[in-house]
């Protein structure tokens, strides 16, 4: 838990993925297009990659993959984060994150 948590309160924007999962590689690929240049963290390539997958489903995130963090604050995954974007709430929230990229 300590290491999600420290990862994604030290980065404006994280998504937590695994190298071969397309719906991560479409969230990022989201950002990426709104202009915002999110750290990709492949849990898949961590040792302690098991133990990340259990902690972000303790904070809530109904699957490990992908999980985004903004301002240290978990989002969701795929559902969470599209109808943020649907609804024109996200790009609000990445603002802050802006000139950090």
């Amino acid at each position: 838990m300590d290491k999600v948590t420290r990862v994604a309160s030290e980065n404006g924007i994280v998504i937590f993925s695994k190298s071969s999962c397309c719906l991560c590689y479409t969230v990022s690929f989201l950002f990426k297009e709104l202009g915002f240049n999110p750290l990709v963290y492949d849990i898949d390539c961590d040792p302690e990659g098991r133990e990340m997958e259990k902690a972000i489903m303790r904070l809530g995130c109904n699957v490990p993959v992908p999980a985004v963090f903004i301002g240290g604050k978990l989002l969701g995954s795929t559902n969470e984060i599209m109808s943020l974007h649907l609804s024109g709430a996200l790009i609000p929230m990445l603002k802050p994150y802006q000139a950090l990229n």
